[in-house]
């Protein structure tokens, strides 16, 4: 089983959340025996904005291969491996414009999801998904201050592909040291007890 690790954090190596992940996906590979770990750090190289001829090509009844060329690349990527992991910042309620890129090029009509009478329908086989949220502040729990539309919209997004087993590990208060250190001790306490299911 290979995996895929998303890296959204402008942080890179020094996010967290991202150094949470890897740590994760080498404990899943010593147990399982799972083979190599594709990283697509999407800030240190980040995916260019989407063009005027790709939009055209979306909507187009014979649209040039040629537009999608790195949607292609970054579809095949998923479909390449049977377990996803995404590390990400929250930014101003939702998702960095990092990920949001990645999504726009991955969700494609035909490609990753039908469009039915009832709404989107994913074409890609569904695999485990994790999702490591660093926040500087709280959107969950008691101590919330702030509404959350990352997790509802990154839920949504990856299901309309076909990915629906996600599932979320915020890391909240990392802008504060005390609350940091033991929003990190939760999550890998977390993450230990997914790994064990």
């Amino acid at each position: 089983m290979r995996s895929l690790l998303l890296n959204a954090s402008p942080h890179g190596p020094a996010s967290r959340a991202f150094g949470m992940a890897r740590t994760f996906l080498e404990n899943n590979a010593q147990r399982y025996g799972d083979g190599p770990v594709i990283v697509r750090d999407l800030v240190a190289s980040p995916l260019p904005p989407i063009s005027v001829d790709y939009a055209t090509a979306i909507t187009s009844r014979e649209p040039d291969p040629a537009h999608f060329v790195l949607s292609e690349q970054l579809i095949e990527e998923i479909e390449a491996t049977s377990f996803l992991a995404i590390a990400t910042p929250m930014h101003n309620f939702t998702v960095p414009a990092a990920l949001k890129l990645w999504i726009d090029y991955v969700l494609r009509i035909g490609r990753t999801f039908a469009n039915t009478p009832e709404g989107k329908v994913g074409l890609l086989r569904d695999r485990p998904t994790i999702v490591i949220i660093g926040s500087g502040g709280f959107h969950t729990g008691e101590n919330a201050r702030q509404p959350d539309f990352l997790t509802p919209y990154l839920r949504h997004a990856l299901g309309c592909i076909g990915i629906k087993d996600v599932t979320f590990f915020p890391m909240q208060g990392m802008v504060m040291p005390p609350q940091a250190e033991q929003a990190m001790l939760d999550c890998e306490r977390d993450l230990s007890r997914y790994l064990a299911r």
